[in-house]
């Protein structure tokens, strides 16, 4: 941010701040990386995150979803099958992620 860049106080609309009550939990910029990729079930983003508790999977992608970050489809299927993918509003958020993505090759890289 630049000198002329608007300093934000507790009454202001801080749009960093509103960004990252969205994405700023643990492990949701994860769950978003790995949908970035397409379509995913609920084992596949527990099986790439690993550490991450069934029960907060399941609150993170219900966080999102009611944000309308991803859509869940679920397959009337026995036993059911459910799949996550990003929605318009979720793929606009690729942009921040391959700036995380080139911020973290160029300081991590090689040290």
């Amino acid at each position: 941010m630049t000198n002329q860049d608007k300093q934000y106080d507790e009454n202001d609309i801080c749009p960093i701040k509103n960004t990252l009550s969205i994405i700023g939990s643990k492990w949701t910029l994860l769950i978003l990386r790995d949908l970035a990729d397409g379509t995913k079930r609920f084992s596949q983003l527990q099986k790439s995150l690993q550490g991450i508790s069934p029960k907060t999977l399941s609150s993170r992608l219900r966080e999102l979803e009611k944000e309308g970050i991803l859509t869940k489809k679920v397959y009337p299927e026995i036993p059911p099958r459910v799949e996550y993918s990003l929605t318009s509003r979720g793929e606009s958020l690729k942009k921040i992620l391959r700036c995380l993505a080139e911020w973290g090759k160029e300081h991590f890289n090689n040290g």
